[in-house]
C-alpha cells in the first residue's frame, strides 16, 4: 500500500507530539500551580482554625511540594511571595519524618484521636536533640511534653470516669478552714480557680472538659506547626534554611539572632538561642490561646478552675524542678479588726500556670536553667532518659491521677490560726 507524502508529515507530527506534546504542555500547567501557591496567607499558623497545615490551599504530598519549591526557588520570584508554601514544605519534611499524616492531623477530632501524632511529634523532639547537642528547646519540649500530654489524658478520664464535681469537696474543706475562722468575708483571698472547684464545680460539664482538652491540642500542635519547620531548615541547611525563612518574612531578626546563636558553638550563646525559642513558644504562639482557655465562660469562672487544676497537678519530670503547686505556695496574712493576726498556710498553688508572666518566671527561674544544667553536666542520663521508648515516658506521667489526692492532702495540711 502506497503511503502519500501528506500521509507520513501527519504520522511524524502524531509521534513529535505523543514523544513530547505532553512534557511542552505540562510547562505552563507547572507555571500555572505555582501561582496558585503565591501571596497566600499563614492562616493556620497556630493550628486553631482548621486540620492540616498553615493554608487549606496547600498541598500536604511532600513529593508535590518538593517539585514546586524547586520550581519557586528557580524563578526568581521574591521568596516572600511564597512564604506559605516554603513553611508548608518545611512542616511536611517535619510531620514526614515524624510520621504524621499533616493533612488528618485535626485536634478537633479530641484526644483519642490525636494521641498518636502528640507521642509521635515529641518523639521527634527528642531525637533532634540526641542527634544535635545544640537543639534544646527541642529537648525540652520533648522531655516536658509527657508530663502536659499525660495531663491531657487525665482530663478526659477526668470528664469520662471520675467527673470532676468529686474535687468539689476537697476544695470546699481547704477555704472552709479560714472561712470557719475568719468569716466569709475571707473567700476572696484564694485563687479564682480554687474558689470555683470548691462552689461551682458542679457547673463544669464533660462537653466543657472536652473543650478544654482540644484547646490543649491545639496549642500542642499550634507549637510544632510554628517551631518544627525551623528546625527542619536548621538540620537540613544549617543557617543558609533559617536565612531563607528569613527572607521570606517567615521569621523576624530576633528568631533569626537566635539561630545563629544556637549555630555558635558558644555554650552562653546556644542557652540564649534556645532561651529565645523559648519565649517565642510560650508568648507569641500559646500564650494568647492561654488566655482565651482562662477566660472561658468567665462568668461562671470554669476555664480558671481548669487552667488552675493544671497548676495543681502539673509536675515536669526535670531533676530538681518543683511541681507547679510548690513554686508559688498558698500562704496569708492580715491584721484582724480585733487586732489580732489571721495566718494561713495550705500546700495549693497561689499561681496560675496560663497566667504568662508567672509561667515565664517559673520557666526562666526553675525549668529552663535545670534542664540546660542537665545538658552540660548530665548528657549521657539525658539521653539515655530520651531512649526511652516515648509510650512509657507518656505513661509514666499521669499527673491528675493524682489530682483528688493533691487536694485530699492539701485539705488534711490546711492550718489557720488566729493570734
Amino acid at each position: 500500500m502506497s503511503i502519500t507524502r501528506r500521509s507520513v508529515i501527519g504520522l511524524i507530527l502524531a509521534v513529535i507530539i505523543a514523544v513530547v506534546g505532553a512534557p511542552l504542555a505540562s510547562g505552563p500547567a507547572h507555571a500555572a500551580d505555582l501561582d496558585r501557591y503565591l501571596d497566600l496567607p499563614l492562616t493556620n499558623r497556630f493550628a486553631d482554625k482548621s486540620a492540616g497545615g498553615v493554608n487549606p490551599a496547600l498541598p500536604t504530598d511532600i513529593a508535590a511540594l518538593n517539585s514546586l519549591i524547586t520550581q519557586a526557588r528557580s524563578s526568581g520570584i521574591d521568596p516572600k511571595r511564597y512564604a506559605a508554601l516554603l513553611f508548608q514544605w518545611r512542616l511536611v519534611q517535619a510531620t514526614s519524618t515524624a510520621g504524621i499524616d499533616l493533612a488528618a492531623w485535626d485536634p478537633q477530632k479530641g484526644f483519642h484521636a490525636m494521641r498518636g501524632n502528640m507521642i509521635k511529634s515529641y518523639r521527634l523532639y527528642e531525637d533532634l536533640q540526641i542527634a544535635h547537642k545544640n537543639l534544646q528547646w527541642s529537648g525540652m519540649a520533648g522531655l516536658v511534653g509527657a508530663d502536659f500530654g499525660g495531663g491531657i489524658a487525665d482530663v478526659v478520664l477526668l470528664g469520662d470516669v471520675y467527673g470532676i464535681s468529686q474535687l468539689q469537696p476537697l476544695a470546699a474543706q481547704i477555704v472552709e478552714a479560714t472561712t470557719d475562722v475568719a468569716g466569709p468575708g475571707f473567700l476572696g483571698i484564694f485563687p479564682e480557680g480554687l474558689q470555683t472547684l470548691a462552689y461551682s464545680a458542679d457547673k463544669i460539664t464533660p462537653a466543657d472538659l472536652d473543650w478544654f482538652a482540644k484547646q490543649i491540642l491545639v496549642m500542642q500542635k499550634a507549637i510544632f506547626t510554628d517551631l518544627m519547620p525551623l528546625h527542619m531548615a536548621y538540620v537540613r541547611n544549617g543557617i543558609a534554611g533559617i536565612e531563607e525563612l528569613h527572607r521570606a518574612g517567615l521569621i523576624d531578626d530576633s528568631v533569626l539572632a537566635a539561630w545563629n546563636d544556637i549555630d555558635s558553638g558558644d555554650a552562653s550563646r546556644v542557652a540564649q538561642g534556645n532561651a529565645t525559642l523559648l519565649r517565642r513558644e510560650q508568648f507569641n504562639v500559646v500564650g494568647w490561646q492561654f488566655d482565651n482557655v482562662r477566660n472561658y465562660r468567665k462568668a461562671d469562672g470554669v476555664g480558671a478552675a481548669l487552667t488552675y487544676a493544671m497548676t495543681l497537678a502539673g509536675s515536669p519530670s526535670i531533676a530538681g524542678v518543683p511541681a507547679l503547686r510548690n513554686f508559688i505556695p498558698f500562704t496569708y496574712t492580715t491584721e484582724l479588726a480585733d487586732g489580732r493576726t489571721l495566718s494561713v498556710q495550705t500546700p495549693i498553688a497561689n499561681w496560675d500556670w496560663s497566667v504568662f508572666d508567672l509561667r515565664w518566671k517559673y520557666v526562666t527561674t526553675e525549668l529552663l536553667p535545670r534542664y540546660q544544667n542537665m545538658v552540660t553536666n548530665h548528657w549521657s542520663d539525658l539521653v539515655a532518659t530520651m531512649k526511652v521508648p516515648y509510650e512509657t515516658q507518656f505513661e509514666s506521667h499521669r499527673p491528675i491521677w493524682n489530682l483528688h489526692k493533691i487536694l485530699g492532702d492539701a485539705a488534711a495540711h490546711t492550718v489557720v490560726t488566729v493570734r
